[in-house]
């Protein structure tokens, strides 16, 4: 039975992009749930989408009329507005928590809360006694992924997380998340992890842990190895390339020292 609605890392360089916000959903079409906002306890209006099983939870279980601890996934579609995707509620208190199915866009696995996957498929009673609030509290985000842009004097930083492959082998394109928080420049390229906090429309990191510098794919020069080296260096050997100037003027090459030929006339 889990005890977080989002689960623990498994791997060092584990991605991903994960938070709760506690609001009341308003869909903007009361016939279709799937799109709306979240008009939070502070009074900011999040746009939102509503993702999977959670649909059929909404319509058989929760009042949308009051606020509920939503599992949500972080986007930033317009510049400082932010775009959450719903994937769960977290509200033991009400719901069952009997099942460790979730279903994930972001490559995090098991991310999204039992409890909504328990209610959605219609479970065991409630248990009153345990708690909605969580040690981290609302509006917390745990983000993974690797530190493409930092800029310390204006507090402004970029991740980029990866997602995992679809089940068609797809890979789906990573995607930025702009934060607030200052990470010092030295560790640009490399994997974070950050403890993130939701203000208003923006997102403001906590704390942070660099896990370690991402590898490097490939030529940074976009040329390939051994093109282009002409004589400028060493071969592999250790002995620098000769230069086409030493062999004869025909391009074969030199069996023995070069020799010009001189002509005489008549001859």
């Amino acid at each position: 039975m889990r005890q977080h609605p989002i689960s623990p890392v498994t791997e060092p360089l584990q991605y991903r992009a994960i938070g709760v916000v506690r609001g009341r959903y308003v869909p903007d079409d009361a016939g279709q749930l799937t799109r709306g906002h979240i008009h939070t306890e502070d009074g900011t209006v999040i746009e939102a989408v509503v993702l999977g099983r959670v649909l059929n939870l909404m319509r058989r279980h929760l009042d949308l009329a009051t606020p509920h601890l939503w599992v949500v996934y972080p986007r930033f579609r317009e510049t400082d507005f932010l775009h959450l995707q719903m994937v769960g509620v977290w509200e033991p208190s009400t719901l069952a928590t009997n099942s460790d199915g979730a279903e994930t866009t972001d490559g995090t696995p098991a991310s999204a809360p039992t409890a909504s996957e328990a209610s959605a498929e219609g479970a065991t009673p409630p248990e009153p006694q345990r708690s909605d609030a969580l040690p981290e509290g609302d509006d917390y985000f745990s983000v993974r992924g690797e530190l493409i842009y930092t800029r310390p004097e204006s507090a402004d930083l970029v991740i980029k997380v990866r997602q995992m492959p679809r089940p068609d082998g797809s890979r789906p394109t990573p995607f930025k998340l702009q934060l607030k928080g200052t990470v010092p420049m030295e560790h640009l390229r490399h994997f974070v992890s950050l403890d993130v906090r939701r203000t208003g429309q923006q997102l403001h990191m906590e704390r942070f842990e660099v896990i370690a510098p991402m590898p490097q794919r490939g030529n940074r020069g976009g040329k390939a190895r051994g093109k282009g080296q002409g004589d400028r260096g060493p071969s592999r050997d250790g002995a620098r390339k000769t230069s086409p100037r030493s062999g004869p003027a025909t391009g074969g090459p030199a069996t023995g020292p070069h020799r010009n030929a001189i002509i005489r006339p008549g001859r």
